[in-house]
């Protein structure tokens, strides 16, 4: 039965590769940092990392590594279990009370990953006489997680504060007994951030809960790196926030639902992706810790990601190179062609400067681009010469511009 199947997987995969549309994985043999050694899937060397998601370039920081190391001899390696059996430590505890306080909600639970958190949060709150209202960009994960309810599913475009008024007159003419309107708080393909402001305006206007991902900020975004609810002033009026230890807090893995005390408490009881997967290991709860110790005094770090972020998109705006405007770490440089950006990327790679080019499904048909990720871990020459190469990359591309 197979070799039938195989010969369309086959075809299908050619297809993705004749649309340049197929994405290479390249291994790396060093640990994360502003400069990587690349091993195999293009040219080999150290190069400088322009495409991870370690905003404040803690994934390697010593003191990092040390927490981990240390809760290895005092916690074991893994739980063996989920969380309501026998899976649960002190340290697992310590991180929800620590992530609450810092995030001024009233209770957290962890998962395996923001994708899980995200998965459990919809069917367990919403039924068939509940809506959702999501913005048209959401991530993925918050995409299948309302597939999985059976909630009356309402969309509205990216950021269109009036189209989400219209939806959620919608949802409420039609009946809706709650409403939960759901927003990444940064777009993680445009830098884009969502205006939450407004958004709790109307979600007070109209009696609905709002949900933030805010995957792409907390650690960073606002005055103390509490993310977009910090950086909006309305920490106090969202009511639930979901976010990744997996990015600026440490890049390991794991991910958590902060929000109202009764909502966590239910999320507890049938979240199935919470009840039914692995507790997260013990070694990343405890380092996840000393991040949070790290961000008490992390200012400089954030000081330093928002130069290397403004000294980027200046310097490649200057060039002549077409970058979503904003001041968020995410730089997408606009491309258009799918095959070309992922040519640009290679000829990137050729010059030492690693990043990735971004194409259909993950953005819309001709909307390629490079999503170019600043760290404070790099400095000011490793910035200069990112541009650099970009600017010689598309020289060698044989295009007027990109």
């Amino acid at each position: 039965m197979f070799e039938t199947v195989r010969e369309d997987l086959r075809s299908t995969l050619d297809e993705i590769r004749a649309a340049g549309l197929h994405k290479p994985e390249r291994v790396i043999g060093t640990p994360q940092n502003a400069a990587v050694a690349v091993t195999s899937g293009g040219a080999a060397g150290e190069v400088l990392n322009f495409c991870a998601n370690n905003y404040l370039g803690l994934a390697d920081h010593p003191e990092v590594v040390a927490a981990a190391k240390d809760a290895l001899d005092r916690w074991g390696y893994g739980m063996a279990s989920v969380r309501f059996i026998c899976g649960t430590q002190e340290v697992h505890k310590e991180l929800e009370a620590r992530l609450s306080a810092f995030l001024g909600q009233e209770d957290t639970i962890l998962y395996s990953s923001c994708f899980d958190a995200n998965g459990g949060v919809f069917e367990t709150l919403l039924g068939a006489e509940d809506a959702v209202i999501s913005d048209a960009l959401n991530h993925a994960s918050i995409i299948d997680g309302i597939r999985l309810s059976k909630a009356r599913r309402f969309r509205y475009a990216n950021r269109d504060l009036a189209e989400l008024e219209a939806r959620l007159k919608e949802a409420t003419e039609g009946g809706a007994r709650r409403k939960l309107i759901v927003t990444d708080g940064v777009f993680s393909m445009d830098g884009y951030v969502a205006p939450l402001a407004e958004i709790c305006d109307l979600a007070d206007r109209y009696d609905a809960m709002v949900m933030v991902d805010d995957s792409h900020a907390v650690g960073f975004v606002g005055p103390g790196g509490r993310g977009t609810p910090e950086l909006h002033g309305v920490m106090d009026r969202v009511d639930i926030i979901t976010g990744t230890l997996g990015k600026a807090l440490g890049g390991a893995s794991g991910g958590y639902v902060a929000a109202r005390a009764e909502i966590v408490e239910l999320l507890r009881q049938r979240s199935r992706p919470y009840l039914f997967s692995n507790s997260l290991a013990p070694v990343i709860a405890a380092a996840s810790l000393k991040v949070l110790d790290l961000l008490e005094s992390a200012g400089d770090l954030r000081e330093q990601l928002a130069a290397n972020t403004a000294l980027f998109r200046t310097k490649m705006t200057e060039a002549g190179f077409e970058v979503l405007p904003g001041d968020h770490a995410i730089a997408p440089v606009m491309i258009g062609d799918a095959a070309e950006a992922a040519r640009m990327a290679e000829l990137l790679l050729e010059r030492g400067v690693y990043v990735i080019g971004f194409s259909y499904p993950v953005v819309p048909m001709g909307a390629a681009r490079i999503r170019v990720q600043l760290s404070a871990a790099h400095s000011t020459a490793d910035v200069e010469r990112a541009v650099a190469a970009f600017i010689d990359a598309r020289a060698a591309l044989g295009t007027a511009g990109a």
